[in-house]
């Protein structure tokens, strides 16, 4: 019943920003975290961040260095993910994920989207 369409995606040069959007349903949203992770050919799986709908606290992967940030709109039931001085090294697919807060899984993903940093 989960739903996830991620959005926003796209070509940006190095130093750009992007906003990515995920736009859920289906879930009970104060039992959920909402992770955002990316992937790229060849690489392992990276964790990006991951904000809670119940109190929204907000973790981010170690790379992130500022740079990123999480947000959400309860009301549209859309979580953001802000990127700015993007670096090619960030050219991925990106996904967002849910999570029951009490499971060490995420069991429902999205169907990614492309982010393409140039030099």
């Amino acid at each position: 019943q989960v739903q996830l369409i991620e959005s926003g995606g796209g070509l940006v040069q190095a130093g750009g920003s992007l906003r990515l959007s995920c736009a859920a349903s289906g879930i009970t949203f104060s039992s959920y975290l909402i992770g955002w992770f990316r992937q790229a050919p060849g690489k392992e799986r990276e964790f990006v961040g991951s904000i809670s709908w119940n109190n929204g606290n907000t973790y981010y992967g170690e790379f992130v260095k500022g740079r990123f940030t999480i947000s959400r709109d309860n009301a549209k039931k859309t979580v953001y993910l802000q990127m700015n001085s993007l670096k090619p090294e960030d050219t991925a697919v990106y996904y967002c994920a849910a999570r029951l807060i009490i499971t060490n899984s995420y069991n429902y993903w999205g169907q990614g989207t492309q982010v393409t940093v140039s030099s």
